[in-house]
C-alpha cells in the first residue's frame, strides 16, 4: 500500500506518494540547491541532513532563495 503524505511548503499544500525526503522536493521543483535555507517543522534545517530528512504528514517547509546584488 502507498502512502499519501500531505505536506505544506512555502504556505501551500501538497501531496506526495510513498517516501521522499526535502532533496527530493528541492529537486523536483527544481531549486538551485547551492542558493537555499529551509526551514522544517520551525527549525533551521543543515543542508547536509536534506538527504536524510523524510516527509512526513502535515510537516511544513519554508524555501528562502538567497539573491545576491550588487
Amino acid at each position: 500500500m502507498i502512502t499519501i503524505t500531505k505536506f505544506f511548503l512555502n504556505d501551500q499544500e501538497y501531496y506526495g506518494k510513498g517516501f521522499f525526503t526535502l532533496f527530493d522536493i528541492i529537486t523536483y521543483f527544481g531549486y538551485n540547491a547551492s542558493l537555499l535555507v529551509i526551514e522544517y517543522n520551525d527549525l533551521i534545517c543543515d543542508k547536509k541532513n536534506w538527504r536524510q530528512i523524510g516527509i512526513q504528514n502535515e510537516d511544513k517547509i519554508e524555501i528562502v532563495t538567497i539573491v545576491g546584488g550588487g
